[in-house]
């Protein structure tokens, strides 16, 4: 079978793509170009790579033809933001694939109304990326109970791994805490540092990814949220991060805006966002249709990023 995987040399495509070479897909990469994978395999020799700009495309109204036209059995497409987008490759695809697997996010979800948040309950997104993709969301599985679409939503979390900057005990992506933890330096956190973040490792996701290819009877129609099996408090998180390099976290709290010195805008806009969705979601859906379970915690996805991070001199005690 040929799997069309668009977006496929990003964080998450680096481990899809060997997976399904593994499993015997014939794999083809469809991207702007220009981008190494961040996982080198070998096994990108054998992947067929056509450069395809969806922006340009879609602007002329043949991003959706183009893709069909490679002719896929599977289309795993990592880089749809809105349901215009998604309408223009569904419609293409229609009667045409076995299976179409669209990444999502948690942030579909406003803040929780308790824990772990499941997939079915509330849709109420805060802010436009979120909204966007419930409408991606909506608009696909609206198409998949009417009109037979194979779609499978997957929803990440803070999507983590070697190569790229995680979501750091403070909220945001500035490596400098984790030296700041390895130095033994003050951290100062929101409020009481109980809000939480939620990352997956980006192999977790290509997992949960192949599961649903594996089970289209249970998959299709279906949303599922692709994160660790547990989310971090940012005290929790900045404890742990302290213990990887033999320190005791020294922490600070702020209830008033003190924990933002030092921060630069984007840094704090971003601490924000995470603090005020403070995602805890459940796995417990793709455990039980799909048989599917997270390899990596939280802080053993981020201590592997991490490791990275001090190897290239990003992060230094």
């Amino acid at each position: 079978m040929k799997a069309v995987v668009i977006g496929g040399t990003g964080h998450v495509g680096g481990y899809l793509v060997p997976r399904l070479l593994a499993l015997g897909y014939e794999v083809v990469c469809a991207s702007r170009g220009g981008h190494q994978p961040y996982q080198g395999n070998a096994a990108w020799q054998r992947v067929s790579m056509v450069s395809i700009d969806r922006t340009a495309e879609e602007q002329a109204g043949t991003f959706g033809t183009a893709i069909a036209a490679l002719a896929p059995d599977v289309v795993v497409d990592m880089i749809c933001f809105s349901a215009a987008s998604g309408r223009q490759l569904a419609e293409a695809l229609r009667g045409r694939i076995r299976h179409l697997v669209t990444a999502g996010t948690i942030w579909i979800h406003g803040p929780s109304v308790q824990v772990p948040t499941r997939e079915e309950e509330n849709r109420n997104p805060i802010c436009d990326y979120g909204r966007n993709k419930k409408a991606l969301e909506d608009y696909l599985l609206g198409e998949a109970w009417q009109h037979g679409l194979p779609v499978t939503l997957v929803h990440p979390g803070h999507i983590v791994g070697p190569g790229w900057n995680p979501v750091n005990p403070q909220g945001h992506l500035d490596p400098i805490v984790f030296s700041k933890l390895a130095r033994g330096e003050r951290l100062c956190l929101p409020n009481l540092g109980l809000e939480t973040v939620h990352h997956v490792h980006a192999d977790d996701i290509a997992g949960l990814m192949i599961a649903a290819l594996a089970n289209p009877a249970a998959a299709v129609g279906e949303g599922f949220h692709a994160v660790s099996p547990a989310a971090l408090t940012l005290r929790g998180f900045a404890e742990l991060a302290a213990a990887w390099f033999g320190r005791t976290a020294d922490l600070a709290f702020a209830r008033d805006d003190a924990w933002q010195q030092g921060l630069s805008a984007t840094d704090v806009a971003i601490t924000l966002d995470h603090i005020s969705h403070s995602p805890n979601c459940s796995m417990d859906k793709a455990r039980r249709l799909l048989g599917f379970t997270p390899r990596y915690s939280s802080a053993e996805a981020v201590y592997e990023a991490v490791q990275w991070l001090v190897a290239q001199g990003k992060v230094k005690n």
